[in-house]
């Protein structure tokens, strides 16, 4: 096929022109790649080949000079800052204000705007809108009560406000006396140099041609009309008819603009080609539901392509780079040759998260008593890296361990570090200054580490590499403090824009590219990705200091331009196209509706294109099978552990039935059988927060710790004036039961988190609350506290009667006035009424009382721990949202009445116990999942059931 650069090549040596005489300029390097192929094929015998510029190229040749490094100019422009401004910043809040700063610089010099107009206007503009003279002070009060920050203004941040703005106009003529004295520059301070000094431009000896520009900034304008007017140049311009006569069309704006210019003009071509709109048959749009399936549909359209056709002839434009991965995933098995021009984000590479936990580690460090600590989240993110698992698997996952189950809020770092290893290297406090040290230390390790691994050489080669770029520009600045917070968000923001290059022909195969990388190229077949409105053209506007009427004033680029930008983009790679596909979503992304690209609504309004194709993405609606899991012999083996063993030195131990896995098993057999016989755990984590499980073992630890019975003591006696002592000991105990829970030694500081301060106060009135309550009720005598007892039953099973073993902690018993009083402590919303004991065993009463379950159990415990009691016992439940109540009573009651003594429930509640672990033990019962499913709402395991 015929392409614009084939075409300009071909037009270039018809010319007769000498070709070691030329100088091409062309937009970009890519297109400088495509335009010398062609020339080469062009050519049939030896000959010098011109030399092929980027414009940017020939801006930096005439001014003698190239740009400084974005870091080092922002260092530069923070000097002059700090000179100028009278309470300067920190270099690391400054700059990311530096980034915009030096971004309007560029844009002004690049279109030549007045700066110290532009920032004399804008600082008048900022003083009218902080101005609130003309206010009434009626007007001044009803404002301060909707907006609060406009009660707190005071003059002395108004004045600092407005001399932030006052100062820019002088910072920017200051900064470019400073770079020209270093010899430093920007790029666009290079282009106005340039401009400035046109008439001291020589003429070369050598003719320039302009290949395939569409926008310019005017400084590249002025340059172009000067070559043109008084050496001679020439332009060729890649443009088609349908947008250049249309006013309506944006992708002719400028283009429109420069055939009206008396020196630009002339340049155009006398017969403008008119291709596009004789193209709506062969463009086909796709629309799908989902953002990923597009790769499947890619796929598709490639397994078209013959095995004769070149591959280099098609083009898959992705306007957004996190379709490369899935794409190249669905190519299919004919495409063996590919060119990736857009390069691999290092952000998705695994050393990346893996440095960005590193520096997450450093900004937790803990320091005291001269021993160090981290934080438990950025240690446990570390310790799941293949870099760290690689070298000590049994350390780190013992470490993992140790975290988790004994919750370790602060890991010590002689629990982490292991020999000279890489634990070594990563678990210890660096100030902020040595971070760079620090970081390429573990790089270099991991470089040898992984010696054989050619892909994660290249993420650490290119890590490396930047991390050395960051450090000698802080090096060169040593004055500069920083803080580790700024060390991670310019990691953050620097590393996220570095690629890694894929290894490829640039000439043969299928070329995958991004939106602005296609400009001046022509492709037999286009496919284009992720054509919606926000994607192609990109939505948001331009990120600026300077506003948009003062943008638009002095003729700096607004969103309009950069909008006629891609649409240009977007129609000239239809010039000479043969096949185009347009793909697009439907579904939303990120608050986004998935609407098609303003492109697409265009040329079905005006070229008449066919309606989308529609993709549909097969669902299955078929339901979940049921799970139902036998009782072969290995279930029924790993069931038997909950049974007595004749021998009490038998290994494996018995394992004890709790009352949770006896009421898991009555919500669901299959949810017993996944955490109780297959042993499936939920995932443990370090608790931060106060879930409802850590509010409850904080205050059981608090009340135990009030009512705890002394060494040596079988009881302890409890009197109203014992409580009335006691209360002034509840913010210790509540503290106790805090250190305990986060494993906190005694003379350690107790560091509270704002939640758990407020929590710590709950805390204190609850058992306060429970004290009163205790109080009022008279004297009583604590006999056990968060107690574990070991118990059984008797059970039918297939091989005989047998002894199923159970167990559970009972949170308190005491003895008062002959009766002992069976405690259970809940922080939910438990209900103490019983309609009957067999209700306590029916899984199919939706109302059935867990905690009522669960307390007759503890009586039972109780009951078979102590055959020789003869006093009655009262099992009750503690609810203590229910604990303020002036009617509150703890204990059960069946069918309205208390239940003054277990005893007398005892036989059949045992029976019905029985009867429940006989089912359980029935080999010919399976576990299946209940048919409720308002059930497995909260259930760990419902990922597996698909409920």
């Amino acid at each position: 096929m015929n392409s614009f650069l084939k075409d300009t090549a071909r037009q270039i040596l018809d010319s007769g022109r000498k070709l070691d005489e030329l100088v091409i300029v062309l937009p970009n390097r890519r297109a400088g790649l495509f335009f010398t192929r062609h020339l080469g094929e062009l050519i049939d015998q030896p000959v010098w080949m011109p030399e092929v510029r980027t414009i940017e190229q020939v801006f930096y040749g005439l001014a003698g000079n190239t740009p400084a490094d974005e870091l080092t100019l922002i260092f530069e422009l923070y000097e002059l800052y700090s000179q100028i401004q009278e309470e300067p910043e920190d270099f690391d809040r400054f700059y990311f204000w530096g980034e915009l700063i030096l971004k309007d610089f560029n844009d002004l010099d690049q279109f030549l705007a007045p700066a110290k107009t532009v920032y004399q206007n804008l600082a008048e503009i900022k003083e009218f809108e902080s101005d609130l003279s003309f206010l009434t002070e009626d007007q001044k009060e009803l404002i301060s009560q909707f907006w609060l920050a406009f009660a707190r203004q005071n003059e002395s941040e108004k004045e600092k406000f407005l001399r932030f703005w006052q100062i820019l106009g002088r910072l920017y003529s200051d900064f470019q006396h400073r770079l020209r004295t270093v010899g430093m520059a920007y790029s666009g301070q290079l282009y106005r140099q340039v401009v400035e000094n046109l008439q001291q431009v020589e003429k070369p000896w050598k003719h320039f041609i302009f290949v395939g520009f569409n926008a310019f900034t005017l400084a590249e304008e002025k340059l172009i009309k000067h070559f043109v007017k008084e050496f001679g140049a020439e332009v060729y311009w890649d443009l088609d008819a349908f947008y250049l006569e249309d006013k309506l069309q944006e992708a002719g704006l400028f283009f429109r603009d420069y055939q009206k210019d008396p020196v630009l003009g002339k340049t155009f071509p006398k017969v403008i080609p008119d291709e596009i709109r004789h193209k709506s048959d062969r463009i086909k749009t796709h629309s799908i539901p989902l953002k990923t399936n597009q790769a499947n549909l890619v796929g598709k359209i490639l397994e078209e392509i013959g095995e004769k056709e070149p591959l280099e002839e098609t083009v898959i434009v992705l306007p957004d780079e996190q379709l490369l991965f899935p794409v190249l995933h669905m190519l299919p098995p004919q495409i063996d040759k590919l060119n990736v021009t857009m390069g691999y984000p290092i952000r998705n590479a695994p050393i990346y998260a893996f440095l960005d936990g590193v520096l997450d580690l450093q900004r937790f460090v803990k320091v005291r008593d001269g021993k160090t600590s981290f934080y438990h989240k950025p240690v446990t993110d570390l310790l799941s890296f293949p870099y760290l698992k690689s070298e000590n698997p049994q350390h780190a996952q013992e470490v993992l361990d140790s975290i988790r189950a004994n919750n370790l809020l602060d890991v010590p770092q002689e629990m982490l570090v292991k020999g000279n290893s890489i634990f070594g290297l990563v678990f210890r406090k660096v100030e902020a200054e040595e971070i760079f040290d620090y970081l390429g230390n573990l790089i270099q390790y991991l470089a040898k580490a992984y010696h054989d691994d050619e892909i994660q050489r290249s993420y650490l080669f290119q890590a490396f590499k930047q991390l050395n770029r960051i450090r000698d520009v802080f090096q060169s600045k040593s004055s500069k403090g920083l803080r580790m917070d700024f060390v991670l968000k310019l990691f953050r923001q620097i590393f996220r824009e570095l690629k890694l290059p894929f290894e490829g022909e640039p000439l043969q195969g299928l070329q995958l590219m991004g939106v602005l990388e296609s400009r001046n190229l022509d492709f037999r077949r286009v496919i284009i990705c992720d054509v919606n409105e926000g994607s192609f053209p990109p939505g948001g506007g331009i990120n600026s200091m300077i506003p948009f009427n003062l943008r638009r004033a002095f003729g700096l680029p607004v969103q309009e331009q950069n909008d006629a930008i891609y649409a240009y983009t977007f129609y000239r790679l239809l010039h000479r196209t043969e096949e185009v596909h347009l793909i697009y979503t439907t579904s939303s992304d990120q608050g986004k509706a998935g609407e098609m690209s303003r492109f697409i609504q265009q040329m079905h309004a005006e070229l008449g294109i066919a309606k989308p194709e529609v993709a549909m993405v097969p669902v299955d609606l078929t339901p979940s099978a049921p799970i139902s899991v036998e009782k072969t012999r290995a279930v029924t083996e790993s069931l038997k552990l909950y049974l007595r063993k004749n021998d009490p030195n038998a290994f494996p131990k018995a394992k004890a039935l709790s009352a949770s896995a006896i009421n898991s098993y009555l919500d669901c057999r299959l949810r017993f059988y996944f955490r109780y016989v297959a042993g499936l755990k939920e995932k443990e984590e370090v608790v931060t927060g106060i879930d409802p499980s850590t509010f409850g073992t904080i205050l059981h630890s608090a009340m135990e710790f009030l009512y705890e019975i002394g060494e040596g003591n079988a009881s302890r006696k409890i009197d109203t004036h014992g409580i009335e002592r006691l209360k002034p000991q509840v913010p210790a105990a509540v503290d106790r039961a805090i250190r305990k829970f986060y494993n906190k030694e005694e003379n350690e500081e107790l560091e509270l988190s704002g939640q758990l301060q407020i929590v710590r106060e709950i805390f204190v009135k609850y058992l306060g609350a429970i004290l009163d309550y205790d109080q009022k009720n008279g004297d009583f005598e604590v006999i056990g506290l968060e107690k574990e007892y070991p118990s059984g039953i008797a059970v039918e099973t297939s091989e005989g009667v047998a002894e199923v073993v159970l167990g559970g902690v009972i949170d308190r018993m005491d003895v008062k006035e002959g009766v002992i009083r069976l405690i259970d402590y809940k922080t939910g919303k438990d209900t103490k009424n019983v309609k009957s004991i067999a209700s306590l065993f029916d899984r199919d009463d939706k109302n059935r009382n867990k905690a009522a379950m669960q307390t007759m159990l503890y009586a039972h415990f109780y009951e078979t721990g102590h055959p020789e009691n003869q006093l009655p016992l009262k099992p009750g439940i503690f609810n203590i949202k229910e604990i303020y109540n002036p009617q509150f009573n703890p204990f059960l009651k069946l069918e309205g009445d208390e239940i003054a003594d277990y005893r007398r429930f005892a036989e059949e509640f045992r029976t019905g116990l029985s009867g429940l672990l006989s089912e359980m033990f029935d080999p010919t019962r399976p576990f299946d999942q209940t048919e409720k499913v308002e059930k497995c709402t909260y259930c760990a395991y419902k990922e597996i059931c698909g409920r």
